[in-house]
């Protein structure tokens, strides 16, 4: 008898994560792969590239209403160079380089498994800029980073695949110091746990 209890009581245990997640999918945590295009641009020159990263994120849903917090990491290949900006033969490059960000996110279910959301929070950016000095230039090659504090904000739709996977799709725009911004859209593909 007793195991029988046991048994019943197991099985209730692990099947009320289950009945939460059935009654609201958009609650929990969850995990991301994104990747799109990504424009770049410094006081009016610009560069697309593919902008790919990770992230992570925890929501929760009241009724129709979707609240959550997120956090990604992701790069791109968005580079622009110039020739012969000192000297002939010589080459300037800027790339935009890893991109931090945490915020978060408001959101209604407008239909069964489908969110949509707008999104706002801190991004970090890190540009790196190289120097290629021409053979017997006056200017040394060199390499160097900075970090770049900026918001982004966005919206996008988040549509369920099943119990636990999804997939987005999202625009977003990140204003940063020193007149450097970027528009991306990106698609993504995540679990949610």
């Amino acid at each position: 008898m007793h195991k029988y209890l046991l048994a019943a009581l197991a099985s209730a245990a692990f099947a009320t994560p289950a009945l939460a997640q059935d009654g609201a999918p958009f609650t929990g945590p969850r995990v991301e792969g994104i990747v799109g295009w990504d424009r770049a641009q410094n006081n009016g020159s610009h560069d697309d590239g593919i902008a790919y990263g990770v992230g992570v994120g925890y929501d929760f849903q009241a009724g129709g209403a979707v609240l959550g917090i997120e956090g990604e990491a992701s790069d791109s290949t968005a580079k622009d160079c110039s020739r012969d900006v000192a000297a002939a033969g010589d080459r300037l490059c800027a790339k935009a380089g890893r991109d931090l960000y945490v915020g978060g996110r408001v959101g209604a279910v407008v239909a069964l498994g489908t969110l949509l959301y707008a999104k706002a929070g801190y991004t970090n950016d890190r540009a790196n800029l190289s120097y290629t000095a021409a053979a017997g230039g006056p200017l040394a090659s060199y390499k160097a980073h900075e970090s770049l504090d900026g918001v982004r904000a966005g919206a996008g739709v988040e549509h369920m695949l099943g119990r636990n996977a999804y997939v987005k799709a999202e625009y977003r725009y990140s204003n940063y110091e020193k007149g450097f911004d970027r528009h991306q859209v990106v698609g993504g593909v995540g679990f949610r746990f």
